[in-house]
């Protein structure tokens, strides 16, 4: 039995500390399915399908990685996909209470699912697609803080 686990996010942009979680779950996991999130409470800079597309081009080494698109439930998602588990990240304590509390939620509706938590690497620990957006709005350099595909991206939807 291949053992999946599902990631979910809505990875805007996709950064070094997404990609290192994604390699973190790996090692536990047979296949990995990236599910970017169409939040409708969020106000994205990418559309999906660009969001889908960086995070593609970003880990296009890994054969056993799965990037699409979801909406709905996440659970529901999951039990779609056969997936046994969820992975999230804590880069942070203040990271903890807001992911406790979505695991034992998504345990609520069903308790055969499992949520993984793991710690990106120290160096991503600050990392978030907020501060990635916001440093490259100004024309800082974001280049050790995403993908090549990431650095462009947001050179071009910000002009600098």
């Amino acid at each position: 039995m291949k053992h999946i686990a599902v990631y979910p996010g809505t990875f805007d942009p996709v950064t070094n500390g997404h990609v290192d979680l994604l390699e973190r779950s790996l090692r536990i996991f047979d296949e990995v399915i990236v599910a970017i999130a169409s939040n409708p409470k969020k106000a994205p800079l990418f559309p999906i399908e660009e969001r889908i597309a960086m995070f593609r081009e970003a880990t296009a080494q890994y054969k056993n990685v799965v990037i699409e698109g979801f909406d709905g439930l996440l659970v529901d998602y999951v039990k779609q996909k056969k997936a046994i588990g969820i992975v999230r990240g804590l880069r942070a304590v203040s990271d903890f209470e807001y992911e406790m509390q979505m695991a034992l939620m998504n345990r609520r509706l069903d308790s055969t699912i499992e949520t993984v938590f793991l710690m990106p690497n120290e160096e991503y620990s600050f990392i978030t697609s907020t501060i990635v957006r916001e440093a490259a709005s100004y024309g800082g350099d974001v280049s050790s803080l995403v993908p090549k595909v990431v650095v462009e991206k947001l050179k071009k939807k910000f002009g600098k």
